[in-house]
């Protein structure tokens, strides 16, 4: 069977995952950490990194999630487990995809109504939910230099405007600037969950779980960078740049002459996206396949009506964002870190062979 590799799964943590947090997490987090945005950001990614690790132990076993599970609770239990899992990632999905509905209609689309702009979007979702979540790894194999180059692309177009004397003076948020910036950034955090649903499409092999974790870290590392350039550039309006990565480049001296060649770098980062927004929902679509069956004709329709669902909430919220943001990262902020810090510890102890018969 095709496993993905170790080299896409690397690549995976250090360059797709980080790009799903530079639409709208920076100017949120400055709303609340202000000058201190990289505390919280630093500990979020300290947190995932070490998930990150306890899941890379996990997958030693080399069995999915859900078999362990069912080798420790029985297939009612594994079955309940999975589908709270899967309502978990497609309710994870929401406010990407959201967001990204808001950037493409604001950045490439503004003059076409948004659910126009946006509907397309579930179609190559949906398609790409049909397909195995292994082949997931050859399009990282191919995303990475695109996200790269996007990534860096966008920084030296950027990173010498800022003025990182604006990130002084340390503290000046307060304790409660922090902890709010931390908790409210959270629904941003989830990758420890999508690295669990991937465990048992790749073997394990030695020293992956701290090279994983590092190469997690190494994706946070140019999180930072980002913000610090980010909040160097806007300071004191930076909470009301929504759109941080398509905005700290514009000012760049060159485009006077050349035009808008950071759309360029733009492009570059929305593909990366639209397969980072895909993950979860694809994911979603395996646990059920788990829990309901699995077969060809059976995920295309847990795909379709997936995607149908999506698409549906994306019109109705159409409106509403705000609210669904606000409810999402930070009156239900505490689901996140129920689920993603407590089902990768729990993978750890999950049996890793069926039980004994006793004849």
């Amino acid at each position: 069977m095709k496993q993905i590799s170790s080299r896409q799964l690397y690549f995976f943590l250090a360059a797709i995952a980080p790009v799903g947090k530079l639409v709208l997490m920076p100017s949120q987090l400055v709303h609340f950490a202000k000058n201190d945005l990289l505390f919280p950001i630093a500990t979020n990614y300290l947190l995932q990194a070490a998930l990150v690790f306890c899941v890379l132990l996990a997958a030693r076993a080399n069995e999915t999630f859900y078999d362990m599970l069912c080798y420790t609770f029985g297939k009612v239990v594994a079955k309940i487990v999975v589908t709270v899992l899967a309502l978990f990632l497609f309710y994870a999905a929401l406010l990407p995809l959201l967001e990204q509905k808001l950037y493409i209609q604001s950045v490439f689309y503004d003059t076409l109504p948004s659910s126009v702009a946006f509907s397309s979007f579930f179609l190559v979702s949906a398609y790409l939910c049909s397909k195995p979540l292994v082949s997931y790894g050859r399009v990282w194999d191919f995303l990475t230099p695109v996200s790269m180059i996007g990534f860096f692309g966008i920084m030296l177009l950027s990173v010498y405007q800022a003025d990182f004397v604006a990130l002084q003076p340390v503290g000046a948020a307060g304790i409660g600037g922090y902890l709010n910036g931390t908790a409210f950034t959270m629904s941003w955090f989830f990758d420890s969950v999508l690295l669990l649903t991937m465990i048992g499409k790749f073997r394990y092999q030695k020293g992956m779980a701290w090279k994983g974790a590092l190469s997690y870290l190494a994706g946070g590392a140019a999180i930072l960078l980002f913000l610090a350039t980010f909040y160097g550039i806007f300071s004191d309006i930076a909470s009301r740049q929504l759109f941080a990565f398509a905005k700290i480049s514009k000012y760049f001296s060159g485009i006077t002459v050349l035009g808008r060649i950071d759309y360029l770098f733009l492009f570059m980062l929305t593909l990366v996206m639209v397969f980072y927004c895909v993950l979860p929902v694809r994911a979603g679509v395996e646990f059920l396949g788990h829990a309901y069956g699995e077969g060809r004709y059976r995920t295309t329709l847990y795909s379709i009506g997936i995607n149908a669902v999506l698409l549906t909430l994306s019109i109705l919220l159409d409106f509403w964002f705000g609210a669904v943001n606000t409810a999402i990262s930070e009156t239900l902020f505490w689901i996140f870190p129920a689920f993603c810090i407590l089902l990768p510890l729990t993978a750890l102890l999950l049996r890793r062979k069926p039980r004994e018969k006793i004849s």
